[in-house]
């Protein structure tokens, strides 16, 4: 497995501390090869090593308290600075308590989980100032393109923009079988994860719910436009539902959303928002057939990788041409369209002119599918291919 330099540089700062390091982000998108990547650095240094994985029946029945977990410690680890590895901790009833009591004993404690409870404001109330967390994410294309390789296999930026960047999928030798593994992972986070954790009671309205928010990422997101939906073609449900039913895709990290921007906060807030998937793979699962919706997932292509860049997004209206993105970064502002292609003439007109109006003070960029360089005096035009390898947009 590659080693994922961008995030470990980001916490191997945080080694020695006795801070509680919190690693989360959507189920299987490579925590726990980077806590074994994070081990083997320190294992460089020191054999005083404990890891226990909670998605491990064994491990779930032998430890079932704070004071097991605590006791298992003690009896397991070396004299001097323990170095603990608790992989998916949620898993365990008062899991907190226990971390709050190990921080303490000369142990430096990291933790990984798939549901921002990990997070949560009883977490953060109580553990204010005492631990980081660092959000994990699947594959971008060079990550992806850097395993297959590893892999002495081949992996196309169509590939990516249909079937993205979950570690494990490039694995399978067959399209079949890739498929046969990312249906099982929705499956798992729907069922497992989301129906069985909150006790939803509308299996069905729920499932087809959460079909529908995956088909329709990088669009507009309107609570009322999708209570309408659901109701028309699924059951009778309240607005404030599908309001909670979102805030359950987000907590386990399967949708983000992005506000549109505004020099007032308060205005910001009540804008809508816009949908992005944590990998486009969980759109085109849903699809049947080959009629995938490559223009909509690239837009989430760029958005993931523009967020594996650093960059903080809004959606911009720009005099009611909405710009897909304001991507900010230290005292750097681009504003960035996103197009599968602009060769046709009504498309490029569309795209390019969602800029009028605006200085030249930021840099405006298109970003299309075309190999064609498209840039003109004032608009600069990025090819998908070149993008997916660019570290910045600078």
């Amino acid at each position: 497995m590659i080693k994922r330099e961008k995030y470990i540089s980001r916490i191997r700062g945080f080694y020695e501390s006795d801070l509680i390091k919190i690693i989360t982000g959507i189920r299987r998108c490579g925590k726990t090869v980077l806590l074994e990547q994070i081990m083997e650095e320190i294992r460089a240094k020191s054999a005083n090593i404990i890891y226990l994985n909670f998605e491990d029946l064994a491990v779930r029945s032998a430890i079932k308290s704070p004071l097991q977990l605590i006791d298992y410690v003690e009896q397991n680890r070396k004299e001097g600075k323990c170095y603990l590895f608790f992989d998916e901790i949620q898993n365990m009833e008062n899991w907190l308590d226990a971390c709050k009591s190990l921080r303490l004993h000369n142990n430096s404690l990291f933790i990984t989980g798939s549901n921002s409870k990990l997070l949560s404001s009883e977490f953060t109330s109580e553990l204010s100032g005492r631990y980081v967390a660092f959000r994990i994410k699947p594959f971008v294309y060079r990550e992806l393109h850097e395993y297959a390789e590893e892999l002495g296999k081949e992996v196309t930026v169509t590939d990516y923009l249909i079937w993205g960047g979950f570690p494990k999928r490039i694995e399978f030798d067959t399209l079949t079988d890739q498929k046969t593994y990312l249906n099982d992972l929705v499956n798992t986070i729907v069922i497992n994860d989301l129906i069985n954790r909150y006790k939803i009671r509308k299996t069905d309205l729920f499932t087809n719910f959460v079909r529908y928010i995956l088909r329709t990422n990088s669009r507009i997101f309107s609570a009322r436009s999708i209570h309408k939906y659901i109701n028309d073609n699924y059951g009778a449900c309240s607005i404030n539902t599908i309001l909670k039913y979102i805030s359950f895709l987000e907590e386990a990290y399967i949708i983000e959303s992005i506000r549109q921007y505004s020099n007032k906060v308060k205005k910001e807030l009540t804008y809508y928002q816009k949908l992005y998937n944590e990998d486009v793979s969980l759109n085109s699962i849903m699809v049947m057939g080959n009629r995938y919706d490559l223009t909509y997932n690239m837009e989430n292509i760029v958005y993931n990788e523009l967020l594996f860049m650093g960059y903080d997004l809004r959606v911009y209206d720009n005099a009611g041409k909405v710009i897909d993105f304001i991507a900010k970064k230290g005292n750097k502002t681009y504003f960035v369209q996103v197009a599968l292609t602009v060769a046709e003439e009504k498309t490029y007109n569309r795209e390019f002119g969602a800029f009028a109006g605006l200085d030249n003070l930021n840099q405006k960029i298109v970003i299309s599918n075309d190999e064609i360089d498209y840039s003109t005096s004032t608009v600069r035009h990025i090819a998908l291919k070149d993008f997916l390898q660019m570290n910045d947009l600078g």
